[in-house]
């Protein structure tokens, strides 16, 4: 009886063995995959931080252009204004002598070009003839 006993003994000892040996192995597959799962997990919210930061990104990008584009215009419309009061605008008296004169050299140019043509129609109805 002593050496069935020892028998069942070494058996469930073996049997304890393999069983030891196949849970450590579940038990290393789990923390496997456990670590697998936090990698991805990591990943995820990393990319997310990264994507969420270039969304962010574009948004402050769209503010800051429209917030240039409005500053682009109110100081444009301050630069004319302050332009336009540094303008000396002529008096009537300095309008109607600068009229007057360009309306003289318009006047005389005309003519000019007038009296260029006709000479040239003259010349030319000289040597045709000839």
């Amino acid at each position: 009886m002593e050496k069935e006993t020892k028998k069942t003994t070494k058996k469930k000892n073996v049997k304890n063995v393999k069983e030891e040996k196949v849970v450590k192995a579940k038990k290393q597959e789990v923390k496997k995959e456990e670590k697998k799962a936090k990698k991805d997990l990591v990943k995820e919210v990393v990319t997310e931080k990264v994507e969420s930061k270039k969304t962010v990104k574009k948004d402050k990008k769209k503010e800051n252009k429209k917030e240039v584009k409005k500053e682009h215009k109110e100081s444009f419309i301050k630069g004319v204004r302050s332009e336009m009061s540094k303008v000396v605008w002529p008096s009537r008296k300095n309008m109607v002598k600068y009229s007057i004169a360009t309306l003289v050299f318009m006047i005389f140019f005309a003519l000019y070009f007038y009296g260029v043509e006709v000479l040239m129609a003259w010349l030319k109805s000289i040597i045709v003839v000839m």
